[in-house]
């Protein structure tokens, strides 16, 4: 019976300890004119008002007599739930104790009614101001004491700060409002950096282990979460908020570094795991400096430990920002286009068996935009595939396909993809297109070095040879130098200059010789290589420049040479071609490089990587390591906190503070810019970008991902067409049209007239 009662006690002194809870919060959440109406009423009943705080202090007084009275009791409560006994009246604020007036009058003046609210708008206003001891005092209740209501203060003031700026009204219920910026800077570097930590002692979480998915889901069923899970989601939550409003890239991305740790939480909050991937990727897309690496690495994190939860939803949001940001290349955003596919293969890695799914899917999307082509022939077919968008995702598979072709789930693939570049390599074979078959021709190279299997690239690189635009005398003169890496098609005037026809003959002469060095060693390689040699040589008696003769010249001789070094040593075996003993033959002399062909290679690659620096002008390095991956990448995802703080406290003295204009100032060159728009005129970058062929068109807009809207066309040309395409190389005759613009008869008509007076003029 003793411990029935006992049960029974505790049950009481607990729904004391939730009354005085509730109070506090109601205390917290009620507005000025429900203290004025309160006031009022207790005042006309005649009644005393008395103080929460008061209530507080005196059960916290009836606790510290139970030890007196009843030490038995006391022990129990002290070995079984010593929660309750950790009450403490200072955690209830004061409410003050409003003495009765019972003299007052049922109707009283408007006046006094005014005045009241005077002073309960200003108590109120006192009550809002956030200081930063009391910020200390918080953190020191935690640090020292464990206390519950130092967290929850704390995470209400992070609340107040994260909602700084927001549009609130006449909204009086919050609890705090008022800030200085030292103290915003106070609270969002300790919460930023303490709070997962604090959290986790709270729920209990395992110390040996950073928690998955299922470690979240075993916590769900525990008291400790039940009673703050509320805390977590708030704490999720704000942050959430104020990376929304966020415009510092210094800030974001010290915020994204420090709610990677707390990321597995959001196993237990699908929705908020939905927003957070969202605004993730929103800055992976369209972030600089360091914010797209912290980016990846928050959704790498999330990835590895949530598993089917968030996979599928990052690799298609990875996929379509990665193409957006593919529509437009010059030579300054190449880097940038590589650090974000590999950024793309980097997150493959984490789920080889779901990236296959996605793998399959987007390149089948890919062979049927490129079957329509095939069948219907029209402009804006072949204008489907011959875009960057396209031509940057069959690299992006590559790269895949390559960087994982040791494990089986992504093998399946690569014939496929190879058939598909393949397609694309021949489907306009003129000279314009060269640029984009070389591309094609490059990614068939990685793609049979990668997986070992044979690809007749040779006979894509001949037939580029054998264009009459190649065996003719320039007409167009020296020209620019042309880099043929940026480009998917070359202009007219450029076809017929000297520098297009050497950038040509000297990059087909570079991939040949990559493609034929990767079967240097075959016992196959004289058969192999038999008909490109053909080929070289009539190209050699056809051409007329002796430049690319002895180029010629020089690259058969060392075929043949390497010809004639495998025929001696294939006299000498006796196993058959389809023998396994085949795999290994000359496979030392490959691995030391010793075959004539590959110590040609290396010769070529290294005046390729001359004439390639040539071209460029200048390089963007883009993120925090210049969007390296593998050995000059950081050697772990965590940093020294010592570093963060550091980054964190510079990052929060910026520009997104209390009392500062939210509104940048505009940079010189963009004012500059606008005033040459407005009187017509163009800047030195935009006439640049002009004769580069990129328009106002080429600026990508900013990521959006919405799961619930319908599926964009990834491939969508509109707004990418190029006026200067060629309609007799990429359409039939049929489907050729006239554009003719209103005006154009009339103003020729003009011109000529003064023509024509002119000579008449001239005569007389």
């Amino acid at each position: 019976m003793g411990a029935k009662d006992d049960k029974k006690r505790v049950k009481k002194l607990k729904s004391k300890k939730l009354e005085a809870e509730e109070e506090l919060n109601n205390v917290q959440e009620i507005d000025a004119h429900d203290i004025v109406m309160e006031q009022k009423s207790d005042k006309k009943r005649g009644k005393k008002v008395k103080s929460k705080k008061a209530e507080a202090e005196e059960h916290e007084e009836e606790l510290k007599r139970l030890q007196e009275k009843d030490p038995d009791f006391f022990q129990y409560m002290k070995e079984h739930d010593a929660e309750l006994l950790k009450f403490d009246a200072t955690e209830i604020e004061d409410d003050a104790d409003v003495e009765p007036d019972t003299d007052l009058e049922d109707t009283e003046k408007e006046g006094d009614d005014e005045a009241t609210k005077m002073e309960i708008a200003k108590k109120v206003h006192v009550q809002k101001t956030i200081t930063a001891s009391m910020v200390d005092a918080w953190s020191k209740s935690i640090e020292d004491e464990a206390k519950l209501g130092g967290v929850r203060s704390i995470l209400r003031a992070y609340r107040t700060a994260c909602h700084y700026g927001d549009d609130t009204g006449d909204d009086q219920s919050t609890k705090f409002s008022v800030m200085s910026s030292e103290v915003f800077n106070k609270i969002m570097i300790y919460v930023l950096s303490e709070m997962d930590g604090i959290l986790r002692k709270l729920l209990r979480f395992p110390e040996d282990t950073r928690g998955t998915k299922e470690t979240i889901l075993e916590l769900t069923n525990t008291r400790p979460w039940k009673n703050y899970n509320h805390l977590v989601k708030s704490y999720l939550g704000n942050s959430l908020h104020v990376l929304n409003q966020m415009t510092d890239t210094e800030m974001i991305t010290f915020t994204l570094r420090r709610l990677k740790h707390s990321s597995v939480f959001l196993a237990a909050f699908p929705s908020l795991l939905r927003k957070y991937i969202k605004v993730a990727l929103h800055f992976w897309g369209t972030g600089s400096g360091a914010l797209p690496v912290v980016s990846l690495l928050f959704l790498r994190d999330l990835c590895i430990r949530l598993g089917s939860d968030c996979v599928d939803d990052c690799f298609k949001g990875m996929y379509k920002a990665y193409v957006l940001n593919c529509q437009f290349v010059n030579a300054d955003k190449l880097k940038h286009i590589s650090f974000l596919g590999n950024c793309f293969i980097e997150l493959l890695g984490t789920d080889i068996s779901a990236a296959y799914q996605h793998a399959f899917v987007f390149i089948r999307q890919l062979a049927m935009i490129l079957r329509e082509a095939l069948n219907t022939k029209t402009k804006e077919a072949f204008r489907k595939v011959y875009q960057w968008k396209f031509i940057h995702c069959l690299e992006l598979w590559t790269g895949a396909v390559c960087a994982y072709s040791s494990q089986s789930e992504l093998r399946p693939v690569a014939y496929p993809l190879a058939q598909i570049i393949t397609g694309v390599a021949r489907l306009v074979p003129t000279a314009r297109y060269t640029p984009l078959r070389l591309r094609c021709v490059r990614m068939l190279n990685r793609l049979a070095a990668a997986t070992g299997t044979f690809i007749p690239v040779s006979m894509l690189l001949v037939d580029m040879l054998e264009m009459k635009e190649l065996n003719r005398p320039p007409t167009g003169g020296v020209g620019k130098g042309v880099d043929l890496r940026t480009l998917l098609k070359v202009s007219k005037p450029a076809v017929k200059t000297r520098a297009f026809q050497e950038a040509c003959v000297y990059t087909v002469v570079e991939e040949l010789v990559e493609h034929l060095s990767q079967w240097s060693c075959s016992v196959a390689f004289f058969e192999l290589s038999f008909i490109p040699t053909i080929r070289l040589r009539s190209f050699c008696k056809s051409t007329k420049a002796e430049r690319f003769r002895k180029e010629m010249k020089q690259l058969i001789s060392q075929i043949e040479a390497n010809s004639e070094f495998v025929n001696k040593i294939r006299a000498l075996i006796k196993f058959l071609p389809n023998d396994l003993a085949a795999e290994s033959f000359l496979e030392d002399e490959k691995k030391a490089g010793k075959t004539p062909l590959l110590q040609y290679a290396e010769i070529i690659r290294q005046r390729a990587q001359q004439r390639n620096e040539s071209l460029v002008e200048s390089d963007v390095i883009v993120g925090e390591n210049s969007a390296v991956f593998g050995k000059n990448a950081p050697s772990s995802d965590d940093e020294d906190d010592e570093d963060r703080m550091e980054k964190g406290a510079a990052a929060f003295n910026s520009s997104w503070l209390p009392g500062s204009d939210s509104k940048e100032k505009e940079p010189e060159e963009e004012k500059t810019k606008k005033k040459k728009r407005k009187r017509g005129g163009k800047s030195k970058t935009e006439k640049k970008q002009d004769e580069q062929g990129l328009g106002e068109d080429d600026v990508v807009e900013d990521f959006v991902l919405s799961s619930d809207e319908e599926e964009e066309d990834l491939f969508d040309i509109g707004g990418d067409k190029d006026e200067d395409d060629a309609v007799d190389e990429i359409a039939d005759p049929e489907t050729k049209t006239s554009k003719k613009t209103k005006g154009t008869y009339k103003t020729w008509h003009k011109a000529y007239k003064k023509t024509k007076k002119k000579k008449a003029r001239v005569a007389s």
